[in-house]
């Protein structure tokens, strides 16, 4: 390690004096101007973490459907999965190390991790279209360099198409080409080969209205607009080119407000989805002829994938195990219907998305997503291999069929992480395939009325969880007192947790109408608020 280089470039890189962050589930997020020093380390840390794995490692510069003025870096690994746990440690460490220790922290990283600094290392980078985005992916390049890695810089992509280029990588092409043409060609082809079975020729079937949250999705989708068939038409709005990022409108501020984005007209009945602003979460939603709003959230989205999938598992007659990995957010009634309509084993685990792709991973075809749009679907290895063995060798023409389809949502899926574009696809084939229209799908079941409020505390840590976040530990009482109300509604249930990123608990309730639901969500953050160590004024109903 040069040490003089060192020295010199992370003067170049300062750290604000006082300022101290931690790695998340999204990696760093704060305002863009004091990230400079982060991102210029993460560019060191994904040297190591290379090293280390001997593989190619990505860093994604983004703040997803953060405000424009904020911006964020993330490290993607060998297989396009999130960075490893205890690497998250060593990441906050070394965000958050003075400048006169920096080098002290990387030697103790390289020896807890045992990282040989002889090695060869290889970084992927890929940023957002936020205006602080290419100059923060330069100082990730300083990082990396100092350090003696190998570098490239894939500019503007999809936080998932950084992922799927990391695994192609990796994987020596198994998974596809590492290039955007690559990722172009490998989804546009799996989709017409899907949609080819489809015997709807409805025009009205193949219209679709993007939001593209006036981010990264509206130029990528633009790219891969020639890459479909004449009969997908689709309409891409907020594209970027009048607005800010993510300002009203995107999938986050839709599933939010339950009302649909800016800059795009609904006429009833026209089907209509928003991506995020780094495209990893979509949502459908749409106007019926009263005018009124629906929205159709992850929940739906993996029950139609579940539907789906579970018919043709169903033809292939082999013996995959198959389930749906929710979160306590999920709504109640798509939990009742995937388990009790289409039988298919539901598990709940703990908010983020690295404990649902860890769960979905146990399953031959482990379908996960959040209620806010952000999952995917999971095939095992064993699984994958015995789908292309029968498209290959089986005899029997149904069962043929099934598995062809089956090998080309393989394909069509992003099995690396969410993706909006990928999701997209998945979704609009399977409406066509089913002939399916946004209404029959919305009607699959009805959402219970649902309210998420949040609570300000002087410390979120006085909340512990168990039971996949469903229940509280801690404070004594709190959850005698959550059970007593529940009690009081019909179709109820109600929990609480603390916040990954700030003091405030999160309090989540649901029942048989609006009017209860508002009512129980109340009640429980009186609770919380008396005690849990609310802070200023009790909650107002």
């Amino acid at each position: 390690m040069d040490s003089e280089a060192l020295r010199k470039y992370s003067a170049l890189h300062p750290k604000p004096a006082g300022l101290t962050l931690q790695y998340g589930t999204a990696g760093f997020r704060t305002k863009a101007e004091q990230l400079d020093h982060i991102v210029f380390r993460m560019g060191l840390l994904a040297v190591l973490r290379s090293k280390a794995v001997t593989a190619t490692i990505g860093i994604m510069v983004t703040a997803s459907h953060n405000p424009e003025e904020d911006n964020g870096v993330k490290l993607v690994d060998p297989l396009g999965e999130m960075l490893h746990p205890s690497w998250e440690e060593y990441a906050t460490q070394l965000a958050n190390a003075e400048e006169r220790d920096l080098q002290k922290v990387i030697t103790e990283i390289c020896q807890k991790a045992a990282v040989n600094l002889h090695k060869d290392a290889s970084v992927f980078i890929g940023r957002d279209t936020r205006p602080s985005s290419e100059k923060l992916s330069q100082s990730v390049i300083d990082g990396i360099q100092v350090l003696g890695g190998q570098y490239h810089d894939y500019g503007l992509v999809t936080t998932p198409q950084l992922h799927y280029m990391v695994c192609c990588q990796n994987t020596q092409g198994q998974y596809g080409k590492a290039t955007l043409e690559g990722y172009y060609e490998k989804l546009s082809k799996a989709f017409m080969e899907l949609i080819k079975q489809s015997h709807c020729s409805g025009e009205s079937q193949r219209h679709l209205k993007i939001d593209c949250a006036n981010g990264i999705g509206a130029l990528k989708l633009s790219e891969m607009k020639t890459y479909f068939p004449q009969e997908v038409l689709i309409h891409i709005y907020n594209d970027g080119t009048k607005e800010k990022l993510n300002h009203l409108c995107g999938a986050d501020f839709v599933k939010v407000h339950q009302k649909p984005p800016g800059g795009l007209d609904m006429k009833p009945n026209e089907r209509c989805c928003s991506f995020d602003g780094d495209a990893d979460r979509i949502v459908y939603y749409y106007k019926d002829t009263a005018g009124h709003f629906h929205l159709i959230d992850g929940d739906k989205i993996a029950t139609l994938i579940s539907i789906f999938l579970k018919e043709l598992l169903a033809k292939v007659k082999q013996n995959f195990k198959m389930a749906v990995v929710q979160t306590a957010y999920a709504n109640g009634n798509s939990t009742r219907y995937l388990q009790e309509t289409l039988k298919v084993p539901v598990h709940c685990v703990k908010t983020g998305v690295k404990h649902l792709h860890h769960k979905a991973q146990e399953f031959d075809v482990g379908v996960y997503f959040e209620a806010n749009g952000h999952g995917t679907v999971l095939f095992s290895k064993a699984a994958e291999t015995k789908i292309r063995q029968l498209v290959k060798e089986e005899k029997d023409d149904e069962k043929r069929e099934a598995a062809k389809m089956l090998e080309n949502m393989i394909d069509l899926i992003n099995q690396t992480v969410g993706d909006a574009v990928s999701d997209m696809l998945v979704i609009e084939a399977i409406l066509a395939l089913k002939g399916l229209t946004v209404q029959q799908w919305d009607a699959l079941y009805t959402d219970l009325p649902n309210r998420l409020l949040k609570v300000q505390v002087a410390d979120r840590r006085v909340i512990d969880t168990t039971d996949a976040e469903r229940r509280a530990l801690t404070p004594p009482g709190l959850q005698e007192k959550i059970d007593a109300l529940v009690k009081k509604y019909k179709l109820s249930r109600a929990f609480v947790r603390p916040s990954g990123t700030e003091d405030v608990v999160r309090i989540y309730a649901e029942a048989d109408t609006q009017e209860n639901a508002d009512a129980l969500a109340h009640e429980v953050s009186l609770a919380v608020f008396h005690l849990a160590g609310g802070k200023g004024a009790p909650p107002q109903p």
